[in-house]
């Protein structure tokens, strides 16, 4: 959930009907990525730094000597380690594409990540290269009690290794408000107390009974619809657990680097780095730690990103289903902010399974829950899973290549 670019404060304000038809005729067009990826390839100390990031230790992740004894048979990176990756896929725009893609139809609206989906149909391994080809696939204007009128913009990342076999697809959606009108409407008043002792011997009591189902096949066979898996806890959230996401995670949005590399990239986006209360530009992204900038968009405190949550749902999701098993599927919607000082308790259901082409499915309901019973996250998961007579086969993507993805998405859309 990031704050997008900004346009001069004269500019602010007001969601347009012109805004929203440009936005339109960027539908099915790539578009080229503003930065470099934080990972060129998959490496040893880039998985583990982003592991470590979000707590989690798995060998499969981290040791490439254990990876290498697994069905897999080298290290493989988490399953969002995509968002590090990605060599820009889209090609050279002529003029008229230029002239499309320049600017943000929505530069000066606050935009929050809402929805996040994904599906994943082969492994990043140690080595791998990755492309990716980002495209807009939808854009629809609505209505919300937050931020008054919005317009909801999805967009596909398509990612590739580097043979040019499909990895998977991440789709998002982000609801782009009016910034006046989400501080006038916002209701959400936080009251965070002091954590008691006893909470958070709570908390360190949950984290020493984590356990990884590992190298210890979990077979189709032995799932329960009911069954619920292991909770994980995240938290409470502090500024250096935002900060050691950033190392593994990277910056995304502002460019990587300090000082006088931050300067020159500054000086040709300027409106991504909003003067501090000393007058010195900084970049937007502070509003995930610095309490002063969150306050002056609206809210009561700064608060985790979309990206986080979403990793927390995976870790849930890979320790249950242990080295042979697969994620497939997931979906999870951002309902409310993940505040600093927040515990997030990450929960999961069984609710189906299925064999379907001879996959063998576990349906999983999710929650990311916070320690006042408020669920911030709702999702829902496809996980694959081996039975006692055969090994878990790889989904097959829609299509081969990117431009075929792009093909297909445009026409799901057009379905709907």
């Amino acid at each position: 959930m990031s704050e997008t670019e900004q346009k001069p404060a004269e500019q602010f304000g007001v969601l347009t009907d012109e805004a929203v038809e440009r936005s339109r005729r960027r539908l099915g067009v790539p578009q080229p990525q503003r930065n470099p990826p934080h990972n060129h390839e998959v490496t040893w100390d880039g998985s583990r730094h982003f592991a470590y990031g979000y707590g989690d230790a798995n060998p499969l992740y981290c040791d490439p000597e254990y990876a290498a004894k697994t069905r897999w048979g080298a290290l493989v990176a988490p399953p969002t380690f995509l968002y590090t990756m990605g060599e820009d896929a889209a090609p050279a725009p002529d003029p008229e594409t230029k002239a499309l893609l320049k600017g943000d139809p929505f530069a000066g609206l606050g935009s929050y990540q809402a929805v996040m989906e994904f599906e994943w149909w082969r492994p990043l391994q140690l080595g791998d290269r990755c492309r990716v080809l980002q495209t807009q696939v939808g854009v629809e204007l609505k209505r919300s009690s937050f931020g008054g009128r919005t317009a909801h913009v999805v967009r596909d990342y398509l990612y590739a290794n580097g043979r040019g076999e499909m990895h998977a697809l991440r789709r998002g959606t982000w609801i782009n408000a009016e910034r006046h009108t989400s501080k006038k409407r916002a209701k959400e008043a936080l009251e965070q107390q002091p954590y008691p002792p006893e909470q958070l011997a709570e908390i360190d009591a949950a984290y020493a009974a984590e356990t990884r189902r590992g190298a210890e096949p979990r077979y189709w066979e032995d799932v329960e619809v009911g069954e619920a898996l292991q909770p994980r806890v995240k938290g409470p959230l502090t500024t250096t657990d935002v900060v050691v996401w950033h190392l593994g995670w990277g910056m995304q949005l502002t460019p990587p680097g300090a000082f006088g590399i931050a300067a020159a990239v500054r000086r040709k986006a300027p409106g991504l780095y909003p003067p501090n209360r000393l007058g010195v530009p900084d970049t937007v992204q502070r509003l995930h730690w610095e309490p002063e900038r969150a306050r002056e968009l609206g809210l009561p405190n700064p608060y985790d990103y979309g990206g986080m949550r979403e990793t927390w749902l995976c870790h849930l999701l890979t320790d249950w289903i242990g080295d042979d098993g697969w994620l497939w599927q997931l979906r999870c919607e951002h309902r409310k902010f993940n505040y600093l000082g927040d515990t997030t308790w990450v929960r999961g259901t069984v609710v189906d399974k299925r064999q379907v082409d001879g996959r063998n499915e576990v349906h999983i309901d999710m929650r990311c829950e916070n320690q006042r019973g408020e669920v911030t996250t709702p999702g829902r998961a496809v996980v694959l899973l081996p039975t006692r007579a055969r090994a878990v086969e790889l989904p097959e993507p829609p299509a081969q290549d990117l431009d075929g993805m792009v093909a297909h998405e445009l026409e799901r859309f057009a379905v709907r």
